[in-house]
C-alpha cells in the first residue's frame, strides 16, 4: 500500500516541527518539509519553487510566513491553493489567527479553492515565551509591552500539533473550522510573573502606549515588516475579542488543553529562561 504524502509547510516553526514529529510516528504516511532550508527549497516569496514541493502531495499543513494579516497573503494563498489542487492535493489544513478578519479572508479562498480543508484557529501561542518574540526581553530581565490589560488564553503549540495532525489524519474533520485556546485567561503580566515565579528570577514588567513599543522597537532596529505586524496585532487583535475559553483542542483530541502553568513549568526545565 502507497504511503499517503504530507506536506508541511513552516515545517521548522514552531507548529510545523511539532506537527512533523507526530506524522513520523506513523508509518503509512511519508512526510515532506516546505522550507528555505530543505532541498527541494520553498519559499514563500518564490512562487517558482512550488510545483517540485507539492508533487505527488496528498494533504498539506499550511503555516504562513509572517502571518495571513499581511496585504498581500490572500493573492498568495490563492496562488498556492490553485496550483495544489491542479497538482493532485487532496486535503489542506490551514493555521489562522482567532479574531484576525484579514486572516478570514485567507480561509475563505482555502474553502472555495481546496477539495476537503480543515481550519485551525489559534490564539496567541504560549511558546512565544520560549522561541519568539518576548524570549529575549525575558533573558534580560524586563519585558515592556502595550495592552497590559489584555487578557488572552495562551494556547500550547504542542497542543495546536495535536489538533493539526488529527485533521490531517480524520475525514471526519472536514469541513471543520476549531478555534483552539488555553484553558485560562492572563494578562500578560501575569504570564511573566508567573515564568519569573517559576524560575526564581527576577523580571519586571512595565506597561507602554503603543507608540511607545512601536519607537522602543525601532529603537531596537526591528524590521519595518515585523514592526507593522506587531503594531496590527496589538492594535486590532488584542482589543477583547479573543478574551474567551473555547474546548476545541478537548473536542478533537480528547485531551485537555495545557495550563499555561505546566507550560511554565516544562519550559523552566529545559534551561531556556536561565541566564
Amino acid at each position: 500500500m502507497e504511503k499517503k504524502k504530507i506536506l508541511v509547510l513552516g515545517g521548522n516553526g514552531k507548529t510545523g516541527r511539532r506537527v512533523v514529529q507526530l506524522l513520523k510516528n506513523n508509518t503509512a504516511i511519508e512526510v515532506s518539509i516546505g522550507s528555505r532550508n530543505e532541498t527541494p527549497a520553498f519559499d514563500w516569496e518564490n512562487p517558482e519553487t512550488w510545483p517540485e514541493v507539492i508533487k505527488d502531495i496528498h494533504s498539506v499543513y499550511i503555516t504562513f510566513q509572517p502571518d495571513l494579516a499581511i496585504p498581500s497573503a490572500p493573492e498568495t494563498i490563492r496562488k498556492f491553493t490553485t496550483l495544489a489542487v491542479q497538482n493532485g492535493v487532496q486535503k489542506i489544513v490551514l493555521l489562522s489567527g482567532r479574531g484576525e478578519k484579514e486572516a478570514q479572508a485567507c480561509e475563505e479562498i482555502v474553502k472555495a479553492t481546496a477539495k476537503e480543508w480543515t481550519i485551525v484557529r489559534a490564539s496567541w501561542f504560549s511558546q512565544n515565551f520560549s522561541e519568539s518574540i518576548f524570549l529575549e526581553p525575558l533573558l534580560s530581565g524586563h519585558v515592556a509591552l502595550p495592552r497590559a490589560e489584555a487578557l488572552e488564553p495562551f494556547t500550547d503549540a504542542d497542543d495546536i500539533a495535536a489538533v493539526v495532525v488529527e485533521a490531517l489524519l480524520d475525514e471526519k474533520h472536514n469541513g471543520q473550522t476549531y478555534e483552539l485556546t488555553g484553558p485560562r485567561l492572563l494578562t500578560f503580566k501575569e504570564a511573566v510573573t508567573e515564568i519569573a515565579k517559576t524560575t526564581g528570577r527576577e523580571i519586571t514588567f512595565q506597561s507602554l502606549s503603543l507608540d511607545e513599543y512601536i519607537t522602543m522597537l525601532r529603537d531596537y532596529q526591528v524590521p519595518e515588516d515585523v514592526i507593522w505586524l506587531v503594531n496590527y496585532l496589538f492594535s486590532e487583535v488584542l482589543d477583547g475579542r479573543n478574551s474567551s475559553i473555547t474546548h476545541d483542542i478537548e473536542k478533537v483530541t480528547g485531551q485537555k488543553a495545557k495550563d499555561f502553568a505546566d507550560y511554565v513549568q516544562q519550559t523552566a526545565q529545559t534551561g531556556i529562561w536561565n541566564v
